[in-house]
């Protein structure tokens, strides 16, 4: 095979590479659904085999061809840009899994206000006026329940978003307030 053969491989094999994980990752980010971390793990394993061994193939031709090495180098160093690429993603997987994302939306016809959400960490929303949403982080630090405290017209109120969550389970949810428990997990 000679040397534009082994370039356009490269070049293609990374992006290609890079367009399939980002997928995989920004689909994961936006539905949570957990059958794409294993996805994506096998494709990481794939992708990672497959690299490495046009990686190395590309390098080997490199030290035959010193005509179009430098050509054939910078194809290696192309291929080589999605590792930190991939470990960007693995990272931000990890947080993801490690956090539940839930969209909260007020229901009623009050503005409800100082709503505290309790349980695995405290997060705080100073108000939300009826039907007005906002999404809040919430680390998911060992077993807890997530659990919400608010004032409605002044009155305390209590409400639960899941009784029980873990380490490892995070997850992009809707809650709207209504004064009931909802234990969506």
């Amino acid at each position: 095979m000679n040397s534009e053969k082994y370039i356009n491989l490269g070049k293609g094999t990374a992006i290609i590479s890079f367009f399939i994980g980002t997928l995989i990752f920004g689909i994961y980010f936006l539905t949570s659904n957990r059958d794409l971390l294993f996805i994506g793990y096998g494709f990481i394993v794939l992708a990672g085999i497959t690299n490495l061994i046009i990686l190395i193939a590309i390098l080997a031709k490199s030290k035959s061809d010193l005509t179009n090495r430098k050509r054939l180098l910078k194809t290696s160093g192309l291929m080589l840009i999605n590792l930190p690429i991939m470990f960007l993603f693995i990272w931000f997987s990890l947080i993801l899994i490690g956090n539940m994302r839930i969209t909260f939306t007020n229901s009623t016809q009050n503005k409800l206000t100082d709503i505290k959400i309790v349980g695995c960490e405290t997060e705080y929303i100073s108000e939300l006026k009826p039907n007005e949403s906002k999404t809040v982080w919430v680390e998911i630090n060992g077993d807890c329940s997530i659990n919400l405290e608010y004032l409605e017209n002044g009155e305390l109120k209590k409400e639960m978003v899941a009784r029980y969550v873990t380490s490892g389970m995070g997850q992009k949810i809707k809650h709207e307030f209504d004064g009931k428990d909802k234990d969506i997990l």
